[in-house]
């Protein structure tokens, strides 16, 4: 009978471990991707705006309307930003993510290997015992036909 594998509770967690690492990643990305998808919104929100102010310059615009386009511009201007730093931030934590990823799925291929290495190991053993067996039974049955063999050679 092989024996359980001694470390068999550290591979189930570094499996849960790679698991989690891999929703982890999945999230990250996904929040990466929406702060780009905000941020290509808010620049062709701004683009569209900026053509709304030109046009309206070549209109003439009255000096208060020009401040209300400028500031609303400027707002803009600061939400990008904003949004570019929070795509920064979403990046870094992508990376990490991917890190801690390749960490965890090295950790777990590395249990694997030694719960294989037991697998072999065991295998092994149970192979040889059982040859063992069979040349014990082989020994015993050689033995009974030479006694058999004896026994009527001397009648």
């Amino acid at each position: 009978m092989t024996k359980p594998f001694p470390l068999d509770t550290l591979l189930n967690l570094a499996h849960q471990q790679n698991d989690a690492a891999t929703r982890k990643l999945g999230k990250l990305n996904h929040q990466q991707q929406s702060a780009q998808s905000r941020l290509a919104a808010l620049q062709q929100y701004r683009h569209e705006y900026q053509v709304q102010f030109e046009e309206a310059e070549k209109n003439g615009i009255a000096p208060a309307d020009m401040r209300n386009f400028q500031r609303f511009i400027e707002r803009l201007d600061q939400a990008i930003q904003q949004q570019q730093q929070e795509i920064s931030k979403a990046t870094s934590s992508v990376q990490k993510g991917r890190s801690e990823l390749l960490d965890s799925t090295r950790k777990m291929k590395s249990f694997d290997t030694l719960a294989q290495r037991h697998v072999e190991s065991e295998r092994k053993l149970e192979a040889k015992s059982e040859q063992r067996l069979q040349d014990e039974q082989s020994g015993r049955y050689a033995a009974l036909h030479a006694t058999e063999k004896n026994s009527t050679k001397g009648t």
